[in-house]
């Protein structure tokens, strides 16, 4: 009988243990799968931020933010209380250790008498710790004047104090019926005109290819208005003109002035020297006219005249006025 006894408290004892054990093993696993699913749903959030971010920021290094805004405003001002500028985003989101980022933002400036000067709009920017504004990728440009301007490059700044906008790196502009390389660009808060800076390369719809330096983009009497005072050179399908002092291109219409003495080079070896050459593209065609004295060589001519009118495309050439001539 005591063994009998002795025997099931054993296996009452027996039975604790396993007890025990499982239930150990219950919790631990418990445990285990809260974390699993604590740290899932830490993934997902993250994973949550860092595609929204990336939906505004899609050529940054993804990084998970500390505060999120949405329907951002800013208004900023001197310290005379003159309003600087207002800056407006869809999404506002800070970081640690990174400037502040903001998506669709639209950005205004004024001048010193609160008048409203540029309206930049863009898909992205930062908010530098300077106060600067810095811009990257395509960028829409609304002067004082309801101008617009589109450029894209890899750097645009806006000075805080100024108002002005400027960019040392490569800029492309998306212009009417062209698109414009340059070095860089500059352009003022009460200014309609903006500067393309260094080397400027103009590749038109139409085929044409014009490089100058320093090209200014202004407005005149509602017409937009490419000019350089420096050298030029126009480059189409069968001519190259070098013109000395710069040119005057007018979008609106499709004039081009090469200003100051032009020399024309056909590839078929004859040759046009003359000054202030209009290049008239309004018609889809190419035709050349000028008012001033003009020489005209081919292989077997010398010609000299008072006026010349050039159709680029049926390759004729008309000379006008005291024309006289050498024939081989």
């Amino acid at each position: 009988m005591a063994a009998f006894q002795i025997r099931k408290i054993q296996l009452i004892i027996v039975f604790i243990i396993v007890l025990i054990a499982i239930l150990w093993l219950f919790q631990d696993n418990i445990a285990k799968i809260s974390m699993l699913q604590k740290n899932t749903q830490q993934f997902d959030t993250t994973k949550e931020k860092l595609l929204e971010y990336n939906k505004c920021m899609d050529d940054s290094k993804p990084i998970s933010y500390l505060e999120k805004i949405d329907n951002f405003l800013l208004k900023e001002y001197s310290k005379e209380q003159l309003l600087l500028h207002t800056i407006e985003a869809d999404t506002y989101y800070s970081y640690k250790n990174s400037p502040v980022q903001l998506c669709n933002i639209k950005l205004t400036t004024y001048d010193e008498v609160g008048q409203k000067g540029l309206v930049l709009t863009s898909n992205r920017a930062e908010i530098l710790k300077s106060g600067e504004i810095f811009f990257n990728g395509k960028v829409n440009i609304q002067s004082k004047n309801d101008i617009s301007h589109e450029i894209n490059t890899e750097s645009l700044i806006v000075l805080s104090n100024s108002g002005q906008i400027k960019s040392n790196r490569e800029v492309t502009y998306l212009g009417e019926n062209a698109i414009i390389h340059a070095q860089g660009m500059e352009m003022s808060n009460n200014d309609d005109t903006m500067s393309l800076v260094g080397d400027v390369i103009i590749e038109q719809e139409l085929g044409g290819v014009i490089t100058s330096r320093n090209l200014f983009i202004s407005h005149v009497d509602g017409e937009k208005h490419y000019e350089s005072k420096e050298r030029t050179i126009y480059r189409s399908k069968d001519n190259t003109i070098n013109a000395e002092m710069g040119m005057d291109l007018n979008m609106n219409e499709n004039l081009m002035k090469l200003l100051g003495k032009v020399e024309v080079l056909n590839s078929s070896g004859s040759t046009m020297n003359s000054y202030n050459l209009i290049v008239d593209q309004s018609n889809g065609g190419e035709v050349y006219k000028t008012n001033d004295s003009t020489h005209y060589q081919t292989r077997v001519s010398d010609i000299r005249a008072e006026k010349m009118h050039y159709d680029a495309k049926t390759k004729k050439v008309e000379l006008m006025g005291g024309v006289l001539g050498v024939y081989e």
